[in-house]
């Protein structure tokens, strides 16, 4: 009998070692740090997931260490230190400021962010524990930016261009428009060399932004730190036109199905009782997704001017309607939508050549809801033209095209109500006039004189 109870004791002992050694070769809690992730500046952002598989957590601690000293940034025991969120049952997201301004401590250089995270095993008997760090650098020095051009006029729903210099080299700078952003690229896309850290950018006053919208230059280093100086400028006041638009049958009835049958994801009634439904739901939906899409092309732009000198318009045509045609549109005597037309539409006979305006590149050739078959030529510095309603394509996406070049055949695609030619100057995605742009006076004044100032000599 003793024999049997000292197996016992032992095998229990045995078993229990066991279980302990096991335990403790359970994995720790899974640590993630998303943000920051290679610079601290005056307002950074700590933010960290940590997950458990069981959803328990023992302990989680966040430290700064930098030279000799290592700050206590975040405990789990007091949560008041940060923002707690719980995603899931096993995942948590904790965030808290680590910029200067909240760790006056923090000095210029490097330091590292130590994240130790626990959860118990074994019926809490035991923990097991994570740890992860990241080197980062503490960089407090804002950086520096100075409008090197002068004279800037924008006219409302116009455009501009500013030479300026801003620095450290990894600096994200442009220009805000009110609440639109404009991103600067280097000066030597636009032929100006010799500095490293001179920009230039393309910016609009957007016809449906105050005139008085505060415009100012910017440069943002990675660790969050921004300059901004305001932008010297005279905004110049323009009027829009008002018009009536009258909808009928017949051009209802044209313009839905067609547009129903290649914009499948709208679910477009072609019923006769709804077509004049659905008319309003293309004429607003679908013109605010297709503004998306064509913003979206801004991103795809190149960081190179691909022009020289004032852009071409249309030869020998009537203007049919102008930029920022405000639209109240009828039907049956009935107001049923408004809407601002952002373009020029330009008619001379049928399917004439459609010609470029300028040399650039093509990005869209291909149908685009409300503009149908449309062509979106990119220029370089965020600057595009769109030509719409086409019947024909002469060109495909990637291919360069010289000013004067065939892009296609006017037509009456999209919500077009006759043979014409929608045509629409872009910055950053942004519709802006496109009168200036024809205008080789502005394009001096505004654009190449700034260049030329800027180099010692003219484009």
């Amino acid at each position: 009998m003793r024999k049997f109870l000292a197996i016992v004791v032992l095998l229990g002992g045995a078993g229990g070692g066991g279980a302990w050694f096991w335990a403790g070769r359970q994995p720790g809690p899974t640590i993630e740090i998303q943000q920051p992730d290679r610079f601290i500046g005056q307002s950074t952002s700590l933010d960290l997931m940590v997950e458990s598989p069981d959803g328990q957590f023992a302990s989680v601690d966040v430290t700064l260490e930098q030279g000799d000293q290592s700050l206590e940034i975040f405990s789990l025991a007091q949560p008041t230190q940060g923002e707690v969120r719980q995603e899931t049952a096993e995942r948590i997201y904790i965030i808290r400021p680590v910029g200067k301004q909240d760790i006056p401590e923090l000095q210029p250089g490097p330091a590292r962010i130590v994240v130790r995270a626990s959860r118990p095993v074994l019926y809490g008997l035991r923990e097991v524990e994570s740890q992860l760090a990241r080197d980062v650098e503490v960089r407090l020095e804002p950086p520096r930016v100075e409008v090197r051009s002068t004279l800037h006029y924008v006219n409302h729903g116009g455009a501009e261009f500013v030479v300026y210099r801003a620095t450290p080299a990894d600096v994200d700078s442009g220009v805000r428009v009110g609440d639109q952003t404009y991103p600067g690229f280097p000066a030597s896309g636009a032929g100006i060399t010799g500095d490293d850290a001179m920009r230039v950018a393309f910016f609009a006053l957007t016809n449906d932004q105050d005139l008085n919208a505060p415009i100012s230059v910017f440069a943002r280093d990675p660790a969050g730190n921004e300059a901004t100086t305001a932008l010297v400028h005279r905004a110049f006041p323009k009027q829009f036109a008002r018009s009536r638009i009258g909808i009928d049958d017949r051009f209802i009835q044209r313009v839905v199905p067609a547009i129903a049958a290649t914009t499948p994801s709208m679910a477009l009634s072609t019923a006769p009782e709804d077509l004049v439904d659905s008319f309003v739901r293309i004429n607003g939906e679908l013109r605010q997704q297709n503004a998306e899409t064509i913003a979206a092309y801004a991103h795809d732009t190149s960081p190179d001017i691909l022009w020289r000198g004032a852009f071409h318009a249309l030869g020998n045509a009537s203007v049919e309607a102008g930029f920022a045609d405000n639209r109240t549109y009828f039907y049956e005597g009935e107001e049923i939508d408004r809407q601002v037309h952002l373009g020029f539409d330009l008619a001379v006979t049928q399917r004439i050549p459609i010609l470029a305006a300028q040399a650039g590149v093509v990005l869209h050739a291909a149908d685009l809801g409300i503009y149908g078959n449309c062509v979106i030529v990119d220029h370089g510095l965020g600057v595009q033209s769109l030509y719409a309603h086409l019947s024909s394509f002469d060109v495909n996406v990637g291919d360069r095209v010289e000013q004067g070049q065939a892009l296609g055949r006017s037509g009456m695609t999209g919500l077009a109500g006759g043979d014409h030619l929608h045509f629409t100057m872009l910055v950053n995605g942004h519709a802006v006039n496109p009168v200036e742009w024809w205008d080789p006076k502005w394009m001096q004044d505004r654009v190449l004189r700034k260049i030329a100032e800027a180099t010692g000599s003219g484009m």
